[in-house]
């Protein structure tokens, strides 16, 4: 399995995503589902709470999570946590490659060409339900709105000037740490602007991972591992 579809922890997983693990209190991935699900999917995959994992990644993947719908292709595909299905693996798979992202769409094909005839008929008359509530037509404008609706709480002027404000993480990954974030870094417009959020996701997913091209069994990674 590629490297860049394995669970990670927390801060990894928001450092591949294009979100700096910085700004990653509770409040922004109340408002980020794609990012939190993922990171809980990630925690209840190395507590090897497969069937929890696979549950916390379709809510990721609800909200247009690519990476997370490429960990669910893989978790079909090996039947972790589920019943093995290479059908219904392919499907989540097609979807994952769906912005056509280099590391998942190369996925896709090898699961294709690894299915017999009628599992490619099967994927294909199955995989219409599922592109129908997880693709991007109707997953993106879910996570649109939590965007939205999270840039609304902004503290700042009318032009999205936010100043010298100061957030302290009593939650999330630096509770306690004593650090502040600085409010034109928690609200830079790549976090909240949909159109930016999808041009940040497409800047560090077009990019394949570098040395990374043989397949084999799903393995979590440790923190900064695979970066």
């Amino acid at each position: 399995m590629l490297a860049v579809f394995l669970p990670m922890p927390g801060p990894a997983v928001a450092q591949r995503a294009g979100a700096d693990p910085v700004v990653m209190t509770d409040g922004f991935l109340a408002a980020h589902p794609d990012v939190r699900w993922r990171a809980e999917g990630a925690r209840a995959y190395e507590r090897k709470d497969y069937p929890g994992a696979l549950e916390r990644f379709k809510r990721a993947a609800y909200h247009a999570d690519k990476p997370s719908q490429a960990i669910i292709a893989d978790m079909y595909w090996q039947g972790t946590g589920v019943a093995q299905d290479r059908a219904m693996a392919y499907v989540w798979m097609d979807i994952a490659a769906e912005r056509l992202y280099p590391d998942f769409l190369a996925q896709r094909e090898f699961y294709w060409a690894r299915l017999d005839d009628t599992q490619r008929k099967d994927a294909v008359a199955r995989g219409q339900a599922v592109f129908a509530e997880y693709g991007d037509d109707a997953a993106k404008p879910r996570l649109e709105e939590m965007l939205r609706r999270g840039a609304r709480t902004m503290t700042g002027s009318r032009v999205g000037f936010i100043g010298n404000l100061d957030i302290i993480p009593y939650t999330g990954p630096l509770a306690g740490t004593g650090m502040t974030i600085r409010g034109d870094q928690y609200y830079d417009r790549k976090y909240w602007q949909p159109q930016h959020y999808w041009r940040m996701q497409d800047a560090v997913w077009q990019v394949p991972r570098k040395g990374r091209v043989d397949v084999g069994d799903v393995q979590p990674l440790k923190a900064g591992e695979g970066e």
